[in-house]
């Protein structure tokens, strides 16, 4: 027989005073069972009529035990057995000390059924063995419950879910969540050892079950905190603002969408400050910058969505993370944290209730490690467009962003860009069709709108992106929020980090003008893109996909320091979705050596390559993706140092 330890590590209350009145309220508490912390919330989801009479030879303040529903007329140890083995692949917060109380509920249609157990007892330590009333002197509990382990109070009979307990090792959350019972959420009242971290719960998984309403249900997430979440405070990675603003009253209705899915908030991610770009140990000085697990682990992992990042590549127990992209901020941490991570097309779902940094170029993105999850999301977040079973045939290749071109000069094997290479000719073979080499910069100087007098595209779009941000971000987040900070301080400033500052600085220094001239600029690219590089399809929404590389394994270390930060001028291959406002989705495809100056060793870093279409198309990018999954030209990554096992 197993023994199990549960052993009450803490409790929380909350005290509040009225002249003599004390009311003590537990917020609930956190335990270890079989060597494994646990939160068991204050409030119960069911209860066990005449607990103390079928839990009387119990001692202890509570008891762990499983749920578990059948179909069968007779419940054996097969049974039994059977369900075992299904959980502990399925869940990660289930074990086997549950066992402790049986509680089988019947949810078949004829008969009357029974148990058949017999040495299943005594071999998985079940000293409790309780039945529904379709069973023979059976009882119901007061409200019927999912499969998986709980917690019941034998002095009370109250039951209560179990939420096990992670550190964030990686030091990518803010903290952890659970909800509040009232459609917001409350920071997670639990705490467990270690080096400066928060402490994530997570729910069982068998509490839930997929339906065509709620596709994602038990999926769990991570969200960028600049999302507003009713009930929590929204940071954008300022402490004083942080501090400032009370808990949200809303949420976003990007994350409601989610939510309403069925998918699990588990926690506050971090951002880098106001979600602008930041590079860890350089710039980040209000919070610490978040720790990408791959390679040797002291990698920058991009921004600004870095805590969504270095969290999904680095726990098993996160699913989903939600992160922004204005110029970036999804694809470098998808490239860096060797993830699928997209930025979608301009106005894919609506961002109010989100932080803005330019609504002009502002979208929501999602990271995970699969293929066909991502599809799943990404079907259900992106309601406004149409889904296609074709995909597109032609294939452009701009060889200005490669380096050269593959065909005329071939990449030496073991090298980023033969992975690069030999991806392609597998899409290829895939999609039935070859590459088409372009030269990006010589397409627009030959395709260019005959009004256009700016000499080269560098020179049109040099300053477009940073005179939106910076100008967008002063009147909407710096200026209220200084003000608000000042008039509640003193007159006094608020810290600001070096990045954002830099970029708003820029922005107080520019013209009259500058913002019109922008948009522009920009709606001059966006309509030439649409009609010259890639166009509309009725077949397959998109006559084309083009490809850049998105991250080629080389080293970003985070143990240096570099320069001071500045306006982020210039036109490369990551601004072209920006400003085309079309969907640029980050696929990981391979992984490239280095040696590391951390551990000695070689060690791997992500290889990573983007695909762009035509604005609205995202869905039939989210169908492809899946279907090269499926037939193994892509593979879902796992978590840590490596993403291939």
């Amino acid at each position: 027989m197993k023994t199990v330890s549960l052993i009450v590590a803490s409790f929380f209350f909350s005290l509040s005073t009225h002249a003599v009145q004390v009311t003590i309220q537990s917020t609930g508490r956190t335990l270890t069972l079989g060597n494994v912390s646990y939160f068991v919330p204050s409030s119960p989801v069911s209860q066990l009529p005449n607990a103390a009479t079928h839990l009387k030879s119990t001692s202890g303040d509570l008891v762990p035990f499983s749920v578990i529903p059948t179909s069968k007329s007779v419940f054996d140890e097969q049974a039994l057995q059977a369900t075992i083995n299904l959980w502990a692949a399925k869940d990660d917060v289930w074990n086997d000390a549950f066992l402790t109380g049986v509680y089988v509920t019947f949810n078949g249609t004829f008969g009357t059924p029974k148990t058949s157990l017999g040495s299943a007892l005594n071999r998985f330590g079940i000293e409790h063995l309780l039945r529904s009333k379709r069973f023979s002197a059976g009882i119901d509990l007061t409200t019927p419950l999912p499969s998986g382990p709980y917690f019941v109070e034998p002095a009370t009979g109250n039951i209560f879910e179990a939420y096990r307990l992670y550190n964030d090792e990686n030091q990518s959350f803010l903290y952890g969540t659970i909800s509040d019972g009232h459609g917001g959420f409350q920071v997670l009242p639990a705490r467990i050892s270690g080096a400066a971290t928060e402490t994530i719960g997570v729910p069982s998984r068998l509490y839930f079950t997929p339906t065509p309403e709620k596709p994602l249900a038990g999926f769990r997430l991570a969200v960028k905190d600049i999302y507003d979440v009713k009930g929590l405070r929204t940071g954008c990675g300022n402490r004083a603002f942080w501090q400032l603003y009370p808990p949200k009253e809303r949420t976003a209705p990007a994350i409601q969408r989610l939510l309403d899915g069925g998918m699990v908030l588990v926690g506050k991610a971090k951002t880098s400050q106001f979600a602008n770009g930041e590079t860890a140990t350089d710039d980040w000085v209000d919070l610490h910058a978040p720790y990408n697990p791959r390679g040797d682990g002291y990698q920058d992992g991009s921004s600004s969505s870095t805590g969504p990042g270095t969290a999904t590549a680095a726990y098993p127990w996160l699913d989903f993370a939600v992160g922004s992209d204005t110029g970036g901020s999804m694809r470098g941490p998808a490239g860096a944290n060797g993830l699928f991570g997209n930025r979608p097309s301009h106005g894919a779902v609506s961002l109010d209730d989100v932080m803005p940094l330019s609504p002009e170029l502002d979208t929501a993105g999602i990271f995970t490690r699969d293929a066909n999850l991502w599809a799943l999301a990404g079907h259900w977040w992106y309601t406004n467009f149409t889904s296609y079973s074709r995909f597109p045939k032609k294939i452009l290749f701009p060889i200005d962003f490669f380096g050269s071109s593959f065909l005329t000069n071939p990449p030496a094997p073991g090298t980023a860009d033969a992975t690069f290479n030999a991806f392609i000719s597998k899409l290829e073979k895939f999609l039935g069709t070859t590459r088409t080499e372009v030269d990006f910069t010589n397409l627009w100087n030959a395709t260019k709108p005959a009004n256009v007098s700016a000499p080269s595209l560098q020179t049109l779009l040099s300053t477009t992106y940073a005179d939106l941000i910076s100008l967008d971000q002063i009147a909407l987040v710096a200026d209220p929020f200084i003000a608000d900070y000042g008039a509640e301080n003193g007159g006094r400033m608020p810290f600001i980090d070096p990045a954002p500052l830099a970029r708003w600085n820029y922005g107080h220094g520019l013209p009259d003008g500058r913002k019109a001239e922008a948009l522009v600029n920009k709606t001059i690219f966006m309509d030439w893109f649409a009609s010259q590089v890639i166009k509309a399809n009725s077949e397959t929404c998109a006559d084309a996909i083009l490809l850049y590389p998105q991250s080629s394994g080389r080293t970003n270390y985070r143990n240096r320091y570099i320069s001071p930060p500045s306006a982020p001028l210039g036109f490369s291959s990551g601004r072209v979705a920006v400003h085309a406002e079309t969907p640029d989705m980050v696929v990981p495809i391979g992984e490239a050596p280095f040696n590391s100056t951390i551990t000695g060793k070689t060690e791997y870093l992500p290889v990573t390559l983007s695909f762009v279409s035509a604005k609205g198309c995202d869905l039939v990018l989210f169908n492809l993706f899946s279907t090269l999954q499926d037939v193994g030209v892509l593979r879902p990554v796992v978590t840590g140092s490596r993403m291939f096992v």
